[in-house]
């Protein structure tokens, strides 16, 4: 005789398979439709463009292409294909076609099945992600920042919101500007990839949703349980593969106690990452603390197959050559602004394209 509750467990794993089932159809569905209506609306703007470009003779015709196929397709499909839409269309494939003209390109030297086609379709989709990302991406005018928010939007999997607030707080300006121009270039055809420490570097780091005013005083401690409060936005903006340990982390040597505000540890580095909290601006005394942390980790906290244990030392401000005078060529150790409110995007991208042209100079400067 069969044991009642095996039979009822029986029950409920089969209805649990039928359901994971829908779940998979239903995920599969949803991504099926996004990658048809990006190969969809790059063909429409590509024939809206084509139609326009012949008609250039003809320039009435040309302004009331739009509208009037806006109310043709309304009338058969209803909602979806306003003259705005439309015009976003056009927009995407103009901003999409240069690329997807040098894949085609790649694919037709390589590929005989492919030279049959010779345009995007189910078999070649060359869009990974759902309009509502694409409406974000091709706004974006630099190429390199674009193809960054793409590939990270991609491998991380962010939603719009995310993929919003990583391009309005300048993650691609932020990470670009604590690199150098080979690296800059890398993060356009990789993303960021976390290899050493200063990859996970970012200057400023945003902390907009902590809820301080930059205008009111506030303390280390009161920084501290704010971050603590919100953990998780902090996390995502520390970026890839770290994990919270500990606030406040005491540790006792040569019968003192020390206390580290926050240690994390990153799994893809493998190593203890400590941040220490500085209010004001930075200073020799405080990177000499943290260095003293970051070696009682590695003598006496880390294990063997582990790497050194990265510092961070997160402050209001900081002067670079007081770092660079303070610390050691092969240091650890790595010192970030951090800014309450969203950084002005207009001002990075001046501050990057300034740090190009002089990176440049000094390339001719020593090839000469």
């Amino acid at each position: 005789m069969i044991d009642k509750k095996q039979e009822l467990k029986e029950q409920h794993d089969f209805f649990e398979n039928v359901a994971s089932l829908i779940e998979q159809a239903r995920s599969f569905a949803g991504r099926t439709v996004d990658l048809t209506m990006g190969i969809t609306y790059f063909e429409i703007g590509r024939m809206i463009v084509e139609e326009e470009q012949d008609g250039k003779a003809k320039a009435e015709y040309g302004r009331k292409l739009i509208p009037e196929l806006s109310d043709y397709l309304k009338s058969k499909f209803g909602k979806g294909f306003s003259e705005t839409n439309l015009k976003n269309f056009r927009k995407f494939y103009q901003t999409y076609e240069p690329s997807i003209r040098q894949m085609i390109s790649a694919e037709l030297a390589e590929n005989i099945e492919f030279q049959k086609r010779q345009m995007i379709s189910a078999e070649f989709n060359p869009f990974k992600l759902g309009w509502s990302h694409y409406q974000i991406l091709m706004r974006i005018k630099d190429e390199n920042a674009r193809k960054f928010y793409e590939i990270e939007s991609i491998e991380q999997q962010w939603s719009v919101e995310e993929l919003k607030r990583n391009y309005h707080s300048s993650l691609f300006e932020r990470l670009a500007l604590s690199r150098d121009k080979e690296a800059v270039m890398k993060l356009s055809q990789e993303g960021q990839k976390i290899k050493d420490p200063k990859d996970m570097i970012k200057n400023p780091l945003v902390l907009d949703f902590l809820g301080l005013e930059e205008s009111t005083a506030y303390s280390e401690l009161e920084l501290e349980s704010a971050i603590i409060t919100h953990l998780q936005k902090f996390l995502l903006e520390l970026g890839k593969g770290f994990l919270f340990e500990a606030r406040q982390k005491r540790f006792t040597f040569d019968e003192k106690h020390f206390f580290v505000d926050l240690v994390f540890y990153n799994r893809l580095l493998q190593c203890y990452v400590i941040i220490d909290l500085k209010i004001n601006e930075l200073t020799h005394q405080d990177l000499g603390q943290l260095q003293m942390y970051v070696n009682y980790f590695d003598r006496y906290v880390k294990k063997d197959f582990e790497k050194p244990t990265v510092g961070i030392l997160l402050c209001q401000e900081k002067t670079d050559s007081i770092v660079e005078l303070t610390l050691s060529e092969d240091s650890n150790i790595y010192a970030s602004e951090y800014s309450l409110y969203l950084p002005d995007k207009a001002l990075l991208e001046q501050k990057l394209q300034e740090w190009t042209e002089e990176f440049e100079e000094k390339k001719t400067d020593i090839a000469d």
